[in-house]
């Protein structure tokens, strides 16, 4: 059996370019996960507020952040994008946040073929309400849980590229064994 977070080639994951897996679509309330040992997605929780995921959520393959779990990606387009689904993305910035005191960060991606959004090359392109939109979301989503999430800066493309590449490095020192 095969395991999207593991078994996707390496020469698909770069700092520049990479596959994501969409877990959650745009406008959903349902929370999926990884499930690590199968690479399959299980359903975590509904969510417990009244909010939905501003964008398409997921992961890239072949990372490994600080809350020891693959790299979050937000995926903006102008499609819902069903879960399992992968999607070739590039950076263009990244939302700094805490998790329950970890930090959590969230790369924030375009899809290399939505004609509406790959123009985007920077987060500073993007619209404000945009950025309102997951601040909020991120800021208040796990409240009713007793939950606390804590949303800081957002960075451009450069500072997406140095995590991507920091979580790539990370997944290849704790997992190049383990095969």
């Amino acid at each position: 059996m095969i395991n999207i977070w593991h078994d996707i080639s390496p020469d698909r994951i770069t700092p520049k370019e990479f596959v994501a897996v969409v877990e959650i679509s745009k406008g959903s309330k349902k929370k999926y996960e990884l499930d690590k040992e199968t690479g399959l997605i299980i359903l975590d929780r509904i969510l417990y507020t009244s909010t939905h995921y501003p964008a398409n959520y997921g992961f890239i393959p072949r990372t490994y952040g600080d809350d020891l779990d693959p790299l979050d990606v937000l995926v903006l387009c102008s499609e819902s994008i069903e879960p399992l689904t992968l999607v070739k993305c590039y950076p263009i910035g990244v939302m700094n946040m805490i998790d329950n005191g970890m930090r959590d960060e969230k790369i924030i991606a375009i899809p290399c073929n939505d004609p509406n959004f790959n123009m985007y090359k920077n987060i500073n392109e993007l619209p404000a309400h945009l950025f309102s939109e997951m601040r909020h979301f991120f800021s208040v989503y796990k409240e009713l849980e007793n939950k606390e999430t804590a949303v800081n800066e957002f960075g451009g493309p450069e500072e997406a590229m140095d995590i991507i590449s920091y979580c790539i490095k990370n997944y290849n020192n704790v997992f190049q064994n383990k095969k």
